[in-house]
């Protein structure tokens, strides 16, 4: 996949529109209300299709392998979140304070599902193991993210009262709950319309995306974040992929992971879900602060495609040359 063909991604085309429909005619006053129905029903029929989605066998399967899981669990909710936590450090002291924390949330996040198996699948990596570990990693960021994100810091407006508490009970756990137990009603259905569906997944995070970012628009981004701001996030995005990439390889490496699993490890620990991040943005902050906090999601949620790919393709070649190098002496024999 090249930076050409990462832009005709209809995900990304979504998100870009989203922005740019926020940025000329956003959300406010009565629309925002409109708006914000549209999208809390979008992000409840996502979360439910979630549920549906997610085998209770891979959940099962990926506990069992703790091996892989535990440390990538320590990986994406403890590492990452320490170095989002330090990059919002870094930034504090020159980016506005929504986009500083924007840093330390976008690290407490869980990893994507189909980008980080597509990528494992291009890479010649173990494609069960990251679909299960990726998969159970969302599940664990409806529970997880939130209190780690407290914990490291991360207050302000996102401090988490009772009527937070209960639109992530209602919007993300209920869903996905109803979900799971309809998981056998539904399972056919759900396969049968793959593709349909998808679109809803999209749909889902691009109403997320314009809400947060009609409320940045409302509040002047433009002129509360010049051109020196923007470089400073792009270097911080740019610092965030190296440790997220770098590190869940080496990580993988201690662990004496088999090349396949270490391949799953390093996109499922190196991802960050915007299908995650964008919903939750949406309820844990007023809409004037998550257009900020999302933006170093944003940024990374495009950096870590076009990073991706050429490190996918290159650990596929590795792979058959290493495969081609174990069967020479049986050719000749």
């Amino acid at each position: 996949m090249t930076v050409r063909t990462i832009w005709v991604d209809p995900m990304l085309r979504m998100l870009v529109a989203a922005i740019a429909i926020a940025a000329l005619a956003p959300a406010t006053g009565e629309a925002r209300s409109v708006a914000q129905i549209v999208a809390n029903t979008a992000i409840f029929t996502l979360f439910l299709l979630n549920g549906m989605r997610i085998a209770r066998r891979e959940i099962i399967a990926g506990i069992a392998n703790w091996r892989f899981l535990v440390p990538l669990v320590v990986w994406v909710f403890g590492a990452m979140a320490l170095a989002g936590l330090a990059l919002a450090s870094l930034g504090s002291g020159w980016l506005t304070p929504s986009v500083a924390i924007g840093f330390l949330y976008l690290g407490t996040l869980p990893s994507t599902v189909q980008s980080a198996t597509s990528y494992t699948s291009l890479a010649g990596g173990n494609v069960a193991l990251s679909v299960v570990g990726a998969a159970l990693l969302n599940i664990l960021g409806v529970f997880v993210t939130v209190p780690v994100f407290l914990a490291l810091g991360g207050i302000g407006s996102g401090a988490v009262g009772a009527n937070v508490a209960i639109k992530i009970i209602l919007l993300l756990i209920l869903p996905f709950a109803l979900g799971q137990a309809l998981q056998g009603v539904a399972g056919t259905l759900i396969e049968k319309h793959k593709p349909k569906i998808v679109w809803v997944d999209r749909f889902a995070i691009s109403a997320a995306i314009y809400v947060a970012f009609s409320g940045a628009v409302e509040q002047d981004i433009w002129s509360r974040i010049d051109g020196l701001d923007w470089a400073m996030i792009g270097m911080l995005v740019t610092l965030f992929l190296l440790i997220g990439n770098l590190g869940a390889w080496m990580a993988g490496g201690i662990l004496r992971l088999e090349r396949p699993d270490r391949i799953a490890f390093l996109f499922a620990g190196a991802q960050k879900s915007a299908a995650v991040g964008a919903p939750l943005a949406t309820i844990l902050f007023p809409p004037a602060e998550a257009g900020f906090i999302v933006i170093a999601l944003l940024l990374y949620h495009f950096f870590q495609l076009v990073v991706a790919a050429p490190i996918a393709n290159r650990l596929a070649e590795h792979s058959l040359r290493d495969a081609v190098d174990y069967n020479v002496p049986t050719t000749r024999s």
